[in-house]
């Protein structure tokens, strides 16, 4: 008899965890593919390095996508490398996002790499048939390098995230991935994608899939505009989660549907943590997020903040079993808008590598506590001795100040704590619209018409090149 429960309940066992990878892959879109090996990497030293070495080891062909890529000694550090890889024979393909490498790298920086036989493309630079279009970015860092290895991470290549030891800047924290074996085919198949929906496939075909060369599963998740996958992923972690959940966030703009799976975790007693910069390079993304901070701590939600130059990781880790590194954040842009592409590895190694690595970062936080009406900073050492216990991100705050107008004119729902400041600002933008549109109602009239007029024409446009590629 006894024999008998046993089995039923390794059954039982079996079958939830049957259900819960099922939920897991449904959700984000993608299947778990094992057989790899997985490398955490920390901060930009150590990407610029191991980026390097991967360039200069390819033989057949190198793809490269990344959000900005910035005309200084990082960027051209690269240039180099991609320069001589091509001349080499290898075929080297590159994707940057046009609003990223605004005013970071120009014509005259790219002009060397297509003269060298680098294959080059932007990503939606704006065009007069979508006056809308140039709002969702390609977000994401990946390399390829011959099928065999990739990397996903937050990291781009520019020099900031470097520091400026001369001046006292620390460098940036943030976090990626080197994956050997299986799984570099899903980023390699992700990169394809991008790049055939700006022109057409690439020339060179895929190698052969890496052979399994470790024991870690992952799964990654490539997602689009309007894809909402790794918002699904991240909202049934939250709910999966049993004993712990540790976020760090770049630009944490949480909307109430997430929040509140966040606090449901929380009341259940998952030990939910979150870290966020202390001094954000984003000054108005900063400011909305803390402007969330109070429900969150409200619920039982640790909040840290750090105290380096920018905390920029996007990663996180459920009950030492489950850990997520990539380009997404927490927000509406990285949700809806962005084309992001992210790692999330099942391997009890891998996300002890993460709690530690959070660990020690939250020995370089200050914890935020409620003081009063507002979350306070608290002088207090975290880290080991708590074991116990862009144009995108504008998008974002512009979705969740929609978000909150729209429910509070509508009615739709009791508007958080955090979300009545939003009111302020919101209401008073209206009124001083208002007052200007009676005094001086063509500084409103002229922008709207030509808005209106862009808008109707690119409508038009659209629809007479549908009819040309008919005929």
């Amino acid at each position: 008899m006894h024999a008998s429960n046993t089995r039923s309940a390794h059954q039982s066992f079996a079958s939830l965890r049957l259900l819960a990878g099922q939920a897991l892959s449904r959700a984000a879109g993608a299947p778990l593919v094992g057989g790899n090996r997985v490398e955490l990497l920390i901060d930009g030293a150590a990407h610029f390095r191991a980026w390097a070495e991967l360039i200069e080891s390819a033989r057949h062909y190198v793809l490269l996508e990344n959000y900005i890529i910035a005309d200084d000694a990082v960027g051209r550090r690269f240039r180099e490398l991609l320069i001589a890889r091509a001349r080499a024979g290898v075929s080297v393909a590159l994707i940057h996002d046009w609003f990223g490498t605004l005013g970071n790298a120009g014509h005259r920086f790219f002009a060397p790499l297509r003269a060298a036989g680098v294959a080059v493309r932007t990503f939606n630079r704006p065009r007069l048939e979508s006056p809308l279009g140039w709002v969702g970015r390609d977000h994401r860092k990946l390399l390829v390098v011959d099928g065999q290895i990739g990397s996903i991470s937050g990291v781009c290549l520019a020099a900031k995230w470097l520091g400026d030891s001369a001046h006292g800047v620390a460098p940036w924290r943030d976090s990626g991935v080197l994956i050997a074996g299986p799984a570099v085919a899903d980023i390699e198949a992700a990169f394809r994608d991008s790049w055939a929906g700006l022109g057409g496939p690439l020339a060179f075909a895929a190698a052969p899939a890496a052979a399994a060369c470790g024991d870690v599963a992952l799964r990654i998740i490539a997602t689009q505009p309007a894809h909402g996958a790794m918002f699904r992923l991240d909202s049934l972690i939250a709910a999966m989660a049993t004993r712990s959940l540790w976020i760090s966030d770049a630009y944490f703009v949480g909307i109430p549907t997430y929040v509140r799976g966040l606090a449901a975790a929380a009341a259940d007693g998952v030990d939910m943590r979150l870290l966020v910069p202390g001094n954000n390079n984003l000054p108005a993304v900063g400011a909305l997020s803390r402007a969330g901070y109070r429900p969150l701590l409200e619920a039982g939600i640790r909040v840290f903040e750090w105290n380096g130059s920018m905390m920029h990781a996007k990663t996180a880790v459920a009950d030492g079993r489950w850990a997520r590194v990539g380009s997404s954040n927490l927000n509406l842009s990285s949700w809806l808008a962005n084309c992001e592409i992210d790692a999330a590895v099942e391997d009890t190694g891998f996300a002890e590598r993460m709690q530690e690595q959070f660990l020690h970062d939250l020995d370089n936080a200050t914890e935020l506590t409620l003081r009063g009406r507002r979350p306070q900073l608290r002088a207090a050492l975290v880290g080991r001795n708590l074991r116990s216990g862009s144009s995108s991100r504008a998008a974002a705050s512009a979705l969740r100040i929609a978000n909150t107008v729209g429910a509070a004119i509508a009615n739709r729902r009791v508007l958080g704590d955090s979300e009545r400041g939003v009111l302020s600002l919101a209401g008073g933008a209206l009124v001083a619209l208002a007052v200007l549109g009676f005094w001086l109602p063509e500084l409103l009239a002229w922008p709207v018409a030509m808005f209106c007029g862009w808008m109707g024409l690119s409508l038009l446009w659209r629809r007479l090149k549908r009819v040309r590629a008919r005929r």
